[in-house]
């Protein structure tokens, strides 16, 4: 349901009514309801509470908010409560463990829980992102009262093992140290790990006798996040979703990038998934939309009168969308050869930024209404041609003394590598509001600094009355819009002003929402936003499968010509601005990248 953005804690509760056909008690039919605390975004519509299979739920319930009361929905006649995935078909009768599971199942107890097992638990994502982020909702009260947290993989490890790992990355929030070890020590003794095979039916019914000694008969509610290589995604999926996926509460999947390397691999991907999983259950995380200029892009724009009527081909001359990195492979050229920059960070990060910034107006804050006008907006995009790519690899380079590698120099990257490093884009959008305005995207690694902006550089004034003070450069003239990403989170506007003074002198200066400036609290990490958003059911900030299918067919047609050419990339140095065919290409639509200038 629509939601407004502000982080808050509180106390939810949602009610289980009787059918018609329940047991009463002294002749009077008793409500049942649930409480527990959670840590959401402010509602200002109820949430609906989703179960683990549509077509299999025991009881249908809707999360109810501020003592608001549940409307009765009785459940359909005949339908088999408990039903399982089995070998990805649904079972026709319920199996004897699970009438054990109903007959212990105890509507009595007044919690719910939470159990969120991180699948591939020894790797970098879960040991950097993903336990340190589940630390900073437990350490601000966000998650609910009964929650227990389980890491799976293939190594042998014990709890102590596990804690021990996890206790080295977690910290607590800047501007609220108090009881720091504390609270680490009781988030620890919720954490605990299971060794198992990722495709072991065997090993995740294991895993699941496990979480129900922890959940401990009351409403269980299960969150899988699979931090492991797309190649396992399936097996994985399939081993919990018919061994240890919840029985009367929701089982939900959120599943890391890369989503498939081309629409072909993509699409089967998502069909594969779809046979142990509803497109609901499914989470497909892109940690950018989690970021919080990202998330504030919307706000900047529909709450503020002075930027939507701006927002048009009308004033609007071009759009730029940059992601640089300072650091090369370093010891992941394995991985990231397979790929290269546009599927690891165009095709998914920018572009979801390209589809944010460029929607229009959704009916609502709901989910689907804004996943819809995302959709609109990737299905508008004019196909991308090869003439409007440049492609380019970065190689060694000294400076300072210090000698820097070449991206072929890295021992996981094959020999004469053609994989892009860097890659710079022209994209348009075929619509009534955005038609002829170039979206000019670049991304690279290896480049003179580290930083990710939406860059909008309006039209010039027509009959400018002070022209002559600017001379012929036209960026000079204009005004342009600046959101900064990261790192040092700020949106700053250029403006044109009179310097003080007798004589008539202009100069450009930039009014500044510096966030470290304005706001003391610590800007949250985007993998707690997006962590939080899965546990409330909340699928604004991922990825939907038709949203997937739009943008893999943008660029899949443009990667095969690259490969299949092995068109080669224009080498540039390790920690220069990148290959000088980047500028060609902006030059073409009469555009100057906006990070290059004096006045950044």
């Amino acid at each position: 349901m629509a939601t407004l953005y502000s982080t808050t804690c509180r106390s939810h509760s949602y009610s289980l009514l009787p059918s018609s056909s329940s047991p009463s008690i002294n002749g009077q039919n008793h409500t049942q309801r649930l409480n527990f605390s959670s840590c959401i975004v402010k509602r200002a519509l109820p949430a609906k509470v989703s179960f683990p299979f549509r077509r299999n739920s025991l009881l249908n319930a809707v999360l109810m908010q501020d003592g608001a009361v549940a409307t009765a929905v009785n459940p359909v006649e005949n339908e088999t409560p408990f039903k399982k995935l089995k070998d990805g078909l649904l079972s026709s009768a319920p199996s004897t463990e699970e009438m054990k599971e109903a007959a212990s199942f105890d509507v009595n107890k007044d919690k719910s829980t939470v159990s969120i097992t991180v699948v591939g638990a020894s790797g970098d994502l879960a040991k950097k992102k993903i336990f340190p982020a589940l630390f900073a909702l437990y350490y601000e009260g966000c998650l609910p009262e009964h929650f227990t947290i389980f890491g799976y993989a293939r190594s042998k490890m014990t709890d102590a093992e596990l804690r021990n790992m996890v206790s080295k990355t977690l910290t607590c929030r800047i501007d609220k140290r108090e009881n720091c070890g504390e609270k680490m020590d009781e988030f620890l003794k919720r954490c605990f790990y299971h060794s198992g095979q990722y495709g072991s039916q065997e090993n995740f019914a294991e895993l699941d006798k496990k979480l129900k000694e922890h959940e401990g008969g009351r409403v269980s509610n299960r969150l899988f996040y699979l931090s492991i290589p797309p190649n396992i995604f399936i097996d994985a999926v399939k081993c919990a979703s018919s061994s240890a996926s919840s029985g009367i509460g929701w089982t939900r999947v959120i599943v890391e990038k890369p989503f498939g390397r081309d629409s072909g691999s993509s699409a089967a991907l998502t069909k594969a998934l779809k046979q142990y999983l509803d497109e609901d259950q499914i989470f497909r995380i892109d940690h950018y939309l989690g970021k919080e200029l990202v998330e504030n892009l919307s706000v900047l724009r529909f709450s503020n009168l002075i930027f939507e009527p701006l927002w048009s081909r009308q004033y609007i001359r071009n759009v730029q969308l940059i992601f640089s990195e300072d650091f090369g492979t370093e010891g992941r050229g394995g991985y990231f050869d397979n790929y290269g920059i546009i599927r690891d960070i165009m095709q998914n990060h920018l572009l979801q930024i390209l589809a944010l910034f460029a929607m229009e107006t959704p009916v609502s804050l709901d989910a689907e209404d804004i996943r819809n006008e995302k959709v609109k907006v990737l299905r508008s995009m004019r196909p991308l041609q090869l003439e409007d790519v440049v492609v380019g690899q970065y190689k060694s380079h000294t400076k300072g003394g210090v000698t820097y590698p070449a991206y072929t120099d890295d021992n996981t990257v094959p020999k004469g590598s053609l994989t892009p490093t860097f890659a710079a884009a022209a994209l348009f959008i075929d619509n009534a509001r955005w038609d002829g305005v170039p979206f000019l995207m670049k991304a690279g690694k290896a480049l003179h600094n580290k930083s990710a902006e939406i860059r909008v550089q309006f039209r010039h004034v027509p009959g400018n009355l002070y022209n002559r003070n600017f001379g012929t450069d036209l960026d000079r003239a204009t005004n342009e819009l600046v959101i900064r990403v990261q790192p040092d989170e700020a949106i700053y506007l250029k403006i044109n002003n009179k310097v003080p003074g007798l004589g008539m002198r202009l100069d450009r200066s930039n009014l500044n929402l510096h966030y470290a400036a304005r706001y003391s609290k610590e800007i949250p990490d985007a993998y707690e936003r997006l962590l939080l958003d899965a546990i409330e059911g909340e699928r604004r900030l991922f990825i939907r499968s038709d949203e997937l299918d739009a943008a893999w067919a943008l660029f899949t047609p443009v990667l095969k010509e690259l490969e299949g050419k092995k068109i080669i990339p224009e080498y540039y140095p390790y920690g220069s601005r990148g290959p000088v065919g980047a500028h060609y290409l902006a030059a073409r639509y009469k555009v100057r990248w906006g990070d290059l200038g004096i006045e950044q």
